[in-house]
């Protein structure tokens, strides 16, 4: 190598290195990615120390502007031209529902209504209903007819009306609810410091309870040989032994299982309302001796009462349009015994179907296959 060579190495060695250059739109698009980060960053931080997010702010100027747009550019109306648009109609029927209302509301019956029924509708208990009607009802669900209004709470409990001298503890105290319920329900509307309720006011007492009056037909131990009930009425009759029963079991309609709009078994009702059609069959459920055949009071209508003998059963079918047995006669289960009506406290046609053990009553749906 020659000395040359050597030279202008060193010499290039002792020069210092020309810094590196980068073309400008690398040097922009770094810096923009920079302040994007702390952007983000920022807007991060600002949803999390105040919980809310600056999106939500976007509908309202947009809104804003295309208000401000619409303004603008608004056309003329003119009488003789036609628009087309969409009608909205009010509904002055509408139902709330439960939670939102906070005093009772009244409710006329139409035909085909049961208190089951508007129980559901209103997401409240039949007892409820009972409980705030009880000058219409007198606790008797099958009391119910076509144009009388009742009374529905906003929620389970008692409506109760305040009268002179009431005091909330003794209120509270005789229908087993806690005066703080009361006090804190909203649509009482009540200062807890200074509760002052003025008679004829309603109240909403929340989880309250009382006792039913009994409304069911009255059954009485008979003196028949074989025979341990008897029912006071026109349509009673004197039995005989000799009869031989079988326990209840069979469905009474040509439905089975079905109830449609009527009142299932709760404690305010002890019977099922059996699904039928005016005219249609009504079967004995089991056989037995007829120990009632005929009209009877207390909303039942045309009746028919079975003694099972030796089981200790008896069944009821009320409401009947016609009777097809006598008192005193003996059935056999699947027998039918009379028709489908709506005869007695009824607001359409169905049977009112009950099952009574030892003078207690059973769930028929207990006993039914």
């Amino acid at each position: 190598m020659s000395i040359f060579s050597r030279r202008e190495r060193s010499q290039t060695a002792d020069r210092p290195q020309k810094e590196r250059q980068y073309p400008a739109w690398i040097t922009a698009m770094t810096w923009t990615i920079a302040f994007m980060m702390v952007a983000l960053m920022g807007f991060s931080l600002y949803q999390y120390f105040t919980g809310r997010s600056l999106l939500a702010l976007l509908p309202r100027l947009s809104r804003t502007t295309a208000s401000a747009t619409s303004d603008s550019t608004m056309p003329e109306y003119s009488p003789g031209r036609s628009y087309l648009s969409v009608g909205r109609s009010a509904n002055p029927d509408t139902v709330l529902p439960v939670g939102v209302r906070q005093s009772a509301v009244e409710y006329e019956i139409t035909p085909g209504d049961s208190l089951f029924r508007i129980a559901e509708e209103y997401e409240v208990k039949p007892e409820s209903i009972m409980y705030a009607n009880y000058d219409v009802l007198q606790d008797n669900p099958h009391m119910i007819s076509v144009g009388i209004t009742l009374k529905i709470p906003p929620m389970d409990g008692i409506w109760y009306e305040w009268k002179e001298g009431d005091k909330l503890e003794e209120v509270a105290a005789s229908y087993k609810a806690n005066v703080e319920d009361i006090l804190m329900y909203p649509g009482n509307d009540l200062d807890i410091t200074n509760p002052v309720i003025e008679p004829g006011t309603y109240i909403m007492i929340p989880g309250g309870t009382r006792e039913l009056k009994p409304w069911v037909v009255p059954v009485e131990a008979g003196d028949n040989a074989g025979v341990t009930h008897k029912i006071d009425g026109p349509g009673s009759c004197p039995i005989t032994g000799g009869y031989n029963g079988s326990m209840p079991a069979i469905w009474p309609t040509p439905y089975y299982g079905q109830l449609g709009a009527g009142n299932d078994y709760y404690e305010g009702h002890r019977a099922i309302d059996a699904m039928c059609y005016e005219g249609d069959s009504i079967f004995a459920s089991g056989s037995g001796v007829v120990i009632y055949a005929g009209p009877i009071g207390g909303g039942y209508g045309n009746m028919v009462a079975i003694e099972h003998i030796g089981t200790g059963y008896m069944t009821l079918y009320a409401h009947l349009s016609s009777i097809a047995v006598s008192c005193g006669s003996s059935v056999s289960g699947g027998q039918t015994i009379g028709y489908c009506g709506s005869t007695g406290n009824s607001t359409g046609a169905h049977l009112h179907f009950e099952v009574r053990k030892d003078g207690s009553f059973v769930n028929p749906w207990h006993v039914l296959q």
